[in-house]
C-alpha cells in the first residue's frame, strides 16, 4: 500500500476529528486488536491521501486535487480528508483490518532459531511394505476430521511427523499443531486412510479412539494439496490459549442428549425463552444448513465469534445455551469464551459437531446441508435445501467460487443462472469480471472487496 511521506506530519488535533467515527468500534476491540486496527487505520489514511497527489506540475512542487480543490499544504489535504472522506477511509480500513487478520491467522508460526536437534519421527510412522502403491493411491476414499486437545511440549516434532506420515500415505488436506493439540481433515483411499487412524490412536501423546474421527465419502482428491503448519491456535479464535483454555469448554453432549434437548425446545415453541440454541459457524454454512430455529450469527468468520459474543451480552444473560458446530472443535473454544463472561445460566455443546449428529439422526432436526472446507463445499444427508439462489430466487444450496480473478467469496447461482452468465457473488463482481476478461491478465494480489464484503456489517446486532 502506497504511503505519502507527509503522514508524520498529521497533527494530533486532525488525528483526533478523524478517529472519532471509527473509535467506537476501536474500543470494542482488545489491546492487541485495537494496535493492529490502528495501524491498518493510519496506512489507510497515509494511502487515500498519496492517491490524491499531483506531481506533474512544472516546477517540481507537489501538490493534492480533491473534490474540485487544490490543496498545496499537507495539513490542507489532510483535514479535508479527514472531514470529508470519512466513509471511505473506515471501508479502506475495514478491508486493511479483515486482510491482516487472515494473514495472521494462516500464517504458521516459525522454528525457533535455536532448534533442537532434529527427532527421529520414523518410529510413529506406520509399516506399508505389505501394502502396495495402487492401494495407497487408488481405490474408494474418505475424508477424515478430527481434533485432540492436549499439552504438546514440541508442536515442531508433531507438524513434522504430520508431514512425513500423510506424505508416505498420499494424504491430502490440512493439519494445524499446536502447544494445545492438534485439528486437521485429511484425505485418502480407504486404505491410507485407515492406516492414518491407527497411527494416531497409537501415538503415545494424543491416544485418540477411533471414535474421535469424523468421515465422509471423498478422497485426495477433495484438497488440492497438503498443509501441516505450527500455529497458536489449532482453530484460530483470535484469543491466546492461555487465556481462555479449552478447559473451559461447557458441558459436552452426546448427540442423542442434544436431540433431546433440541425436541423439548421445539415443542415449547414461543413459549420457550430461557434457551437459546446457538450455531457458532460462519453465516455461509448455516446458510445451507442449520438446526430448526436456531440463532446463526451473520459473521464471516471465527475469529469474529469474540466480539460477537461480547456485543450481544444481553442475548446470553440468564439463559440456557446449546451450541453447536461441523465437528465441535469450535465450540470447544466458544463455550468457555461464553462462560468466561459469566452470564448464561448453563452452556452445553454438541459433542463430535453436526457430522456425528447427522450419523444418528440424519432426518432429525439438522435441516439442508452441512458445510465442509474442502473442494466438495457440502456434504448431505437429507434432501431439504433451505437456501436459494442468488439471482432467481429458485431453491438452490450448491457453492460455486465467485468467478471474478480476486474475490474469493462463495456464490449460490443455479444452473440456469450460470449458463446466462451470472457466476459471480455480486454485480460489483460481475462488472469486474466482464472488464478482467477484456483486460490484460494482471499479477495476482490480495483479496479483493465487493458489495458482499463491504455491506455486511463486521459484528451483527442481534440483541
Amino acid at each position: 500500500m502506497a504511503e505519502d511521506g507527509a503522514a508524520a506530519e498529521f497533527s494530533d488535533l486532525d488525528l483526533e476529528s478523524w478517529t472519532h467515527a471509527g473509535l467506537k468500534q476501536e474500543r470494542q476491540l482488545s489491546a492487541a486488536q485495537r494496535r493492529d486496527y490502528s495501524f491498518c487505520r493510519r496506512k489507510s489514511f497515509s494511502a487515500f491521501v498519496a492517491s490524491k497527489r499531483n506531481s506533474s506540475q512544472e516546477d517540481g512542487s507537489t501538490s493534492w486535487c480533491c473534490c474540485g480543490q487544490t490543496f498545496k499544504e499537507h495539513c490542507g489535504v489532510h483535514k479535508h480528508v479527514a472531514r470529508t472522506h470519512d466513509s471511505e477511509i473506515q471501508q479502506l480500513t475495514q478491508a486493511a483490518y479483515e486482510r491482516l487478520l487472515s494473514q495472521l491467522e494462516e500464517e504458521p508460526e516459525t522454528q525457533q532459531p535455536n532448534e533442537a536437534e532434529p527427532v527421529d519421527v520414523s518410529a510413529w510412522i506406520p509399516e506399508t511394505g505389505h501394502i502396495s502403491e495402487e492401494q495407497l493411491q487408488k481405490g474408494p476414499g474418505k475424508v477424515l476430521l478430527y481434533y485432540h486437545y492436549c499439552q504438546v511440549q514440541d508442536p515442531h516434532v508433531i507438524c513434522a511427523w504430520q508431514k512425513a506420515l500423510c506424505e508416505k500415505l498420499h494424504l491430502t488436506g490440512k493439519v494445524r499443531v499446536a502447544t494445545e493439540g492438534i485439528n486437521g481433515t485429511v484425505g485418502g483411499t480407504d486404505t491410507a486412510t485407515d492406516l492414518y487412524i491407527d497411527a494416531m490412536c497409537s501415538h503415545p501423546l494424543f491416544k485418540m479412539e477411533k471414535e474421535d474421527f469424523k468421515t465422509s465419502d471423498g478422497g485426495a482428491e477433495c484438497f488440492t494439496d497438503l498443509r501441516v503448519g505450527v500455529y497458536k491456535e489449532i482453530v484460530p479464535m483470535g484469543v491466546d490459549p492461555d487465556v481462555i483454555s479449552y478447559r473451559l469448554a461447557g458441558v459436552h453432549l452426546e448427540p442423542e442428549e442434544f436431540h433431546k434437548k433440541v425436541e423439548a425446545l421445539l415443542s415449547e415453541g414461543d413459549l420457550c425463552d430461557d434457551t437459546i440454541l446457538l450455531d457458532c459457524r460462519n453465516f455461509y454454512e448455516s446458510k445451507i444448513g442449520q438446526f430448526t430455529r436456531c440463532l446463526a450469527p451473520d459473521i464471516r468468520k471465527f475469529s469474529y465469534f469474540p466480539d460477537y459474543v461480547d456485543q450481544n451480552l444481553e442475548l446470553f444473560r440468564d439463559k440456557k445455551v446449546l451450541m453447536y458446530c461441523t465437528g465441535g472443535i469450535r465450540c470447544e473454544r466458544g463455550s468457555a469464551y461464553l462462560r468466561s463472561k459469566d452470564v448464561c445460566k448453563e452452556v452445553y455443546q454438541l459433542k463430535g459437531g453436526i457430522h456425528k449428529y447427522l450419523e444418528q439422526f440424519p432426518e432429525g432436526f439438522y435441516r439442508g446441508k452441512l458445510f465442509v472446507f474442502d473442494e466438495r463445499y457440502a456434504i448431505s444427508s437429507n434432501n431439504d435445501v433451505i437456501s436459494d439462489c442468488r439471482y432467481c430466487r429458485c431453491p438452490w444450496d450448491q457453492y460455486k467460487l465467485c468467478s471474478t480473478q480476486f474475490c474469493c467469496q462463495l456464490v449460490l447461482s443455479c444452473p440456469t443462472c450460470r449458463q446466462d452468465g451470472h457466476t459471480a457473488c455480486c454485480p460489483t463482481c460481475q462488472t469486474k469480471g466482464h472488464a478482467q476478461s477484456e483486460a490484460s491478465p494482471t499479477v495476482a494480489h490480495h483479496r479483493e472487496e465487493c458489495e458482499c464484503t463491504g455491506g455486511r456489517p463486521r459484528i451483527p446486532q442481534d440483541v
